[in-house]
């Protein structure tokens, strides 16, 4: 593997090796001190953030520090990108910087597998437009694998705006690639095209949809959306699709809720959801950092 793009196409065994490599470094990091590696000392890892991020920037910034990399930040709104250069300009100049590695997060899908083609160096792909988020499904499913003992045969609903994310898409071809049975369940406008594609079970009534799982990625309605007319409102998708305590307490069973991040409380997810026992929001913060690390291992070590 030199680059990770995107979870298509990945096998179960590369995932695998991946989720097993970050659960070692998920137990080093839950020591205290957490303990740390010098496997990359001498590396130099780019991050260049095209649009904005809390978790995934400062995650893969500590994955790099944890294994003795340092790391550079770029920021687009500070850069020549604002006076006309190209993105593969900016790459290239980077490049010759000698660095070892880029992690990108980019508006544009396909942003990503552009600089992969052209860059001699390796590739992550942080988040490219509607495309994928590789390492946010690693994360995700290291967490739910943790928490169940294995995906295969796991259920998993996956809700909310499907067809503008990013991390819907990699969680898909992640979780069926390991044996997991995925659903959706989201507002007819909010499913793309080709959504029978995906091969994956389809809702539109999620009282139905959280029957028949055993947990729940919950994804962030973008809220720009509403005024693109996607929604009728911002109250009745909420009315229609907020998890919420009453829609859990019609299952007979606990049922594990995560979510990517940033959250709107209130519309895709009640705080009395978030804020529960059977919230996994904070583990799947956790298990990034380790994930990051076992990516950037796995591509840089050798």
């Amino acid at each position: 593997m030199r680059h990770l793009l995107g979870l298509y196409g990945v096998s179960a065994d590369d995932i695998r090796a991946i989720l097993d490599e970050a659960n070692r470094f998920l137990s080093a990091l839950q020591q205290s001190p957490p303990q740390t590696f010098n496997t990359l000392s001498g590396k130099t890892i780019a991050l260049c953030f095209f649009e904005n991020s809390t978790r995934t920037r400062i995650s893969f910034d500590l994955a790099a520090r944890r294994l003795g990399a340092s790391t550079v930040n770029f920021t687009a709104l500070t850069s020549s990108l604002q006076k006309g250069e190209t993105l593969l300009d900016t790459i290239a100049n980077l490049e010759a910087m000698n660095l070892d590695a880029f992690v990108i997060r980019h508006s544009d899908s396909g942003a990503a597998h552009v600089v992969a083609k052209r860059s001699k160096l390796p590739v992550i792909n942080a988040g490219d437009g509607a495309h994928e988020h590789p390492t946010q499904a690693l994360l995700d499913m290291l967490t739910l694998r943790n928490t169940f003992g294995s995906l295969s045969g796991l259920r998993v609903l996956i809700m909310g705006d499907i067809l503008h994310s990013r991390v819907a898409r990699s969680n898909i071809f992640g979780l069926r690639t390991m044996g997991a049975h995925v659903s959706l369940c989201a507002p007819p406008t909010l499913l793309p095209a080709n959504i029978d594609e995906f091969g994956v079970t389809l809702y539109t009534n999620l009282e139905r949809a959280v029957q028949s799982c055993d947990a729940a990625i919950v994804l962030r309605l973008q809220l720009e959306r509403e005024t693109a007319g996607f929604i009728p409102s911002l109250r009745e998708y909420t009315r229609f699709f907020s998890l919420t305590e009453e829609v859990l307490s019609k299952r007979d069973k606990k049922l594990f809720v995560l979510h990517p991040g940033p959250m709107n409380r209130e519309v895709e997810i009640s705080s009395a959801v978030a804020d529960s026992r059977q919230s996994l929001i904070l583990e799947q913060v956790t298990s990034g950092v380790a994930v990051r690390m076992a990516v950037l291992q796995t591509l840089l070590a050798n």
